[in-house]
């Protein structure tokens, strides 16, 4: 069975969150391009882009968290908001990670992103990964970060047995999108060979892995799927895979489809159990509530309105911590003047008050209670009882 990941916080209806690979050889410049050429036609508000070093130092809305840096590894950060609907904000954050510290040409470079909006998500809004990502195939930045599989495509499964087995645990065991395994009964034509998640609504288009299964093999897919969730893949069918075993709210018999035509049609049962599959809830991952997290607390693109509250804030910061040093300098001038006091009295009236340094600074050891031991050692002298 595929590890159980489970947590306490379910992913909020208002978060879209997705994760994947960066193949070609410039992915910021493709961000920054594809953000600018938004901007230019109004489908974006404003966006941003930072260095790791400079996002993580930079002074934000809330105090700072540990989670809210992007880390060592991180190459740059993208911030964009725009209104997929009238009066309706929505804040997104793309970041681009070189896992290795030193890329190399061929490498593949991780992204993140997380995009939160004010009310929950309408599934009919643009997908905020074609709003960083060129919408073009050209662009090679929709790989899976967890297993060699596409979002924009359909996957055909391993040939091998045991590959087939692990390819599909891999796939679904830490990934941040949802699964679904198709198998073919005969080898469809070139319209038939196009992924069904062209089918889904765009918010959640790029969201879902679709993998086929050839006409041969159907019993090995049924096996692999019923040994690692617990469910079974009819021949000619399709199943949507639970996010992890035993997810709250899954029932196999309502997410297994008995029969997919690919002839280029809509698969609207298929379609329909994708988009209830979406709705239940999924657990948080401990990666996925950090990059959550960074999008919450790390915001950096704010409106001249949230300018103006967070210069109040600061504002009401600095008081509150002035007004704090304040009061500790009055108690410790306080504590000082009873010292002094206690000390002549201990003396009996003689001992004079000690000079202080110059600039009006206090000795070193002139605290009140080193005022006192040394009172007290005059008053009992060496050889006292």
């Amino acid at each position: 069975m595929a590890k159980n990941t489970t947590s306490a916080n379910p992913v909020p209806d208002t978060a879209w969150l997705a994760r994947g690979r960066h193949l070609g050889p410039e992915p910021e410049r493709d961000v920054r391009r594809n953000l600018i050429a938004l901007k230019a036609a109004g489908v974006v508000d404003d966006f941003l882009e930072l260095e790791p070093a400079e996002a993580a130092r930079s002074t934000v809305l809330h105090p700072r968290d540990e989670s809210a840096d992007p880390g060592p590894s991180a190459r740059r950060v993208f911030e964009a908001r725009w209104q997929p609907t009238e009066g309706i904000t929505v804040r997104g954050q793309l970041t681009t990670y070189d896992p290795g510290g030193r890329r190399k040409s061929d490498d593949a470079v991780s992204w993140t992103l997380v995009a939160e909006a004010e009310r929950a998500w309408d599934l009919e809004w643009a997908s905020p990964a074609t709003v960083f990502w060129p919408d073009t195939e050209t662009v090679l930045w929709d790989h899976d970060a967890t297993g060699d599989v596409w979002l924009r495509a359909a996957n055909m499964l391993p040939e091998d047995d045991d590959e087939l087995r692990r390819h599909l645990r891999d796939c679904a065991r830490d990934s941040w999108f949802l699964h679904v395994v198709v198998h073919e009964a005969m080898t469809p034509d070139a319209v038939g060979q196009w992924t069904l998640t062209r089918f889904l609504p765009p918010g959640l288009r790029h969201r879902v892995v679709e993998h086929r299964a050839s006409p041969q093999q159907a019993q090995i897919a049924d096996f692999a799927v019923k040994r690692e969730f617990d469910v079974r893949l009819p021949r000619g069918g399709a199943v949507v895979l639970p996010v992890v075993p035993g997810q709250q709210g899954y029932e196999a018999e309502r997410f297994t489809l008995r029969s997919v035509f690919l002839d280029g049609s809509e698969p609207v049962e298929l379609t329909s159990a994708i988009k209830e599959l979406a709705a239940l809830p999924r657990p948080l991952g401990p990666e996925a509530e950090a990059a959550l997290t960074r999008l919450r607390q790390g915001w950096h693109l704010l409106t001249p309105d949230e300018e103006l509250v967070h210069a109040q804030q600061m504002v009401s910061r600095y008081a509150e911590a002035l007004d704090a040093m304040t009061k500790s300098r009055d108690l410790y001038k306080d504590a000082a003047d009873a010292a002094q006091a206690a000390l002549a009295e201990a003396g009996g009236g003689d001992a004079a008050p000690a000079a202080p340094l110059p600039g009006g600074s206090e000795r070193p050891d002139a605290s009140p209670l080193g005022g006192l031991t040394k009172a007290f050692g005059k008053l009992w002298g060496p050889g006292s009882k």
